[in-house]
């Protein structure tokens, strides 16, 4: 895509002008990306700027720096010119705001919570910067009397449990209809319960885990916070919901919780782990369900189950997001543009559509003998 920056040639009423608009890099761009994904993060923001021409300075996460500074040295011995992409490592109240503050810097693209994102966003205003923002999702799963429910749990089973849920287009909030949610909790948990949640990367580590730790113990004990609070507010634990015996706190087991209501604060927020919470809703309640799923800030991804093509479309296009996935559970993919609406952030990475966000658009007219 980097070989294919279009521009237009416009004909315009005026005898002997031309029209000319051209696609221009728009400069430096500072890169903050997040911990969840450490290499593809970086890849998908700084390919798009590298390709529009930018040049890039990148602020990996603190957790996981090495990982970007890797990725600079293989672009470098790709190809890439020196002071091209940039990393700086370090505290991100340190680097943030050297980023948002310079002059030199264009654009900013951050991957990250919405609260921070906010913060930047602030900050860029004094230097009227341009923002590629990719923030917090809490992504409805909404599944259709007429689903197959085994296709269903596959899909939900990569969106939430991938990497501890620690993705910003997990599966947040589950809504079945009433007539299959018995059959679907009692398959979903059948195959929550299977999950071995441990340390892989250990030296003789059995290799049944499926599922590692989340990334501190203070994420750890964030989630069983947030699954006691749910149980306070009456859901009910079907099987997890404990921290996994003799490991650290950010070994926390993958869990399943029914009697939940769109009230209570897990629905509300972002859980950023291995909960499953699920709604019941009536099954003609259809646009009940699609305000239920809309009635959040965040607008990232949303995932739909449903046999009925008309229903297909009329739930895509009714979800309030930026991405959904029709009886599919992992949508990401290279080629297709990544971002969100609303509290979501601003902005898409992926592919072409990832260049379109770091070209200026300028506008010449060519006057004279034609």
């Amino acid at each position: 895509e980097a070989e294919r920056i279009y521009g237009d040639v416009i004909t315009l009423p005026r005898p002997g002008v031309r029209a000319l608009v051209r696609k221009e890099p728009v400069g430096v761009v500072g890169v903050i990306t997040p911990w969840n994904f450490p290499s593809a993060m970086v890849t998908r923001a700084v390919a798009g700027a590298l390709a529009a021409g930018c040049a890039v300075v990148l602020k990996p996460s603190e957790l996981t720096p090495f990982s970007a500074v890797t990725l600079a040295k293989l672009a470098f011995e790709a190809g890439v010119p020196a002071g091209a992409f940039n990393v700086v490592t370090g505290q991100a109240a340190d680097i943030g705001p050297a980023l948002t503050s310079s002059p030199t810097v264009r654009k900013l693209s951050f991957t990250g919570s919405t609260a921070v994102g906010v913060k930047l966003y602030e900050q860029c205003a004094p230097t009227v910067k341009k923002m590629a923002l990719e923030l917090g999702g809490n992504a409805p799963v909404i599944v259709c009397a007429d689903a197959e429910i085994d296709l269903a749990i596959d899909g939900i089973m990569a969106a939430k449990f991938r990497n501890a849920g620690q993705t910003c287009i997990s599966a947040n909030r589950l809504y079945v209809p009433a007539s299959r949610h018995d059959e679907f909790v009692e398959k979903l948990s059948a195959r929550v319960r299977a999950l071995c949640t441990g340390d892989g990367s250990s030296p003789g580590t059995d290799k049944a885990v499926t599922m590692g730790p989340l990334i501190t113990q203070a994420a750890g004990r964030k989630v069983a916070a947030s699954v006691q609070r749910a149980v306070e507010q009456g859901a009910t634990v079907v099987c997890g919901g404990k921290h996994v015996a003799g490991r650290p706190e950010n070994f926390y087991e993958p869990t399943v919780l029914t009697g939940v209501t769109q009230a209570m604060d897990i629905v509300n927020c972002e859980i950023f782990g291995p909960v499953a919470p699920v709604v019941k809703y009536a099954d003609d309640d259809l646009d009940g369900v699609i305000k239920l799923a809309n009635d959040v800030p965040a607008g990232l991804a949303a995932y739909v189950y449903t046999s009925d093509y008309r229903k297909q479309w009329r739930l895509s296009e009714a979800l309030e997001y930026g991405m959904v996935g029709v009886n599919e559970g992992a949508i990401s993919a290279p080629s297709a543009p990544f971002g969100g609406v609303k509290s979501s952030g601003l902005g898409r990475d992926g592919s072409k559509y990832a260049m379109d966000q770091f070209v200026e658009t300028k506008y010449v007219l060519m006057g004279g003998k034609i």
